[in-house]
């Protein structure tokens, strides 16, 4: 920085905590609207209930500005009590700096802390940036697919296509997740299932909606297909061209997702 220059807030050092005022909820509701619209925003009011009940909301601070949040919503998972996080944001003049994997890193400290060791949450599984994130870079799992989530939105982030989401499983404490977090990367097992999409179909289905609506359902039929066979999703591969979902069987990958 030159002498006599202030810093900008954009470079100020990024913390991480618990939100806990209606001021700070508020301002949770305002990165919704500037990242979705307001089609997508979940009221200040959900914040309060989340607090209230076991969930949480953790936010990325430059200064003491919010510049992200996550926030997560008590749960339960085959009769253990789990996060079910429901959304994370960040504004755009924010991203690429690590926030969101802050506001992860933090939100598995938190449920870890309070005996939750599985966290889960949903993604399109056509936004591969978003994916790699969830699955190489975090180590979530995919035992489901939901199609059409959410019903069809006039939100111009999903063109018009049905809100088909994947369900990650984020196994906290298990050897999979604890060795990706300190740079460990898992080998693809030998004989691996795929499903293959193009590699820009984020980018093409905004331009070729009836593009974009053939591969997602082609897509869906072998994902629930290859899901009803008890295989689950444990990879990501992105080429130049074409991106794989990488799949094994439930019981090959038990070990690796099991926590303590």
């Amino acid at each position: 920085m030159e002498p006599g220059k202030s810093p900008r807030l954009a470079d100020a050092p990024i913390t991480v905590r618990h939100c806990s005022t209606l001021e700070e909820y508020k301002e949770c509701v305002r990165i919704q609207l500037v990242t979705w619209g307001e089609d997508l925003a979940t009221p200040s009011g959900l914040f309060v209930v989340a607090r209230e009940t076991g969930g949480q909301t953790l936010g990325a601070f430059a200064g003491s500005k919010l510049v992200g949040f996550t926030l997560g919503l008590a749960g339960f998972h085959e009769g253990k009590r789990i996060i079910h996080s429901h959304m994370t944001a960040v504004l755009s003049e924010y991203r690429d700096r690590g926030i969101g994997r802050m506001l992860k890193l933090a939100q598995r400290n938190d449920a870890l802390a309070r005996g939750i060791h599985l966290v889960e949450w949903t993604f399109d599984p056509l936004e591969l940036k978003n994916a790699h994130f969830n699955i190489n870079r975090l180590g979530a799992v995919v035992k489901r697919y939901i199609p059409n989530c959410y019903g069809i939105t006039e939100s111009p982030l999903h063109a018009g296509l049905p809100t088909d989401r994947l369900v990650a499983e984020w196994y906290l404490d298990s050897k999979r997740v604890s060795g990706i977090l300190i740079g460990k990367l898992p080998q693809a097992p030998s004989g691996a299932g795929r499903v293959t999409i193009p590699a820009d179909i984020s980018e093409r289905k905004q331009i070729d909606a009836a593009a974009g609506a053939r591969v997602q359902s082609e897509m869906r039929e072998q994902f629930l297909e290859r899901l009803k066979r008890g295989f689950v999703v444990t990879g990501l591969e992105i080429g130049p061209k074409e991106a794989s979902y990488i799949f094994e069987r439930a019981e090959s990958a038990a070990a690796e997702i099991a926590t303590k």
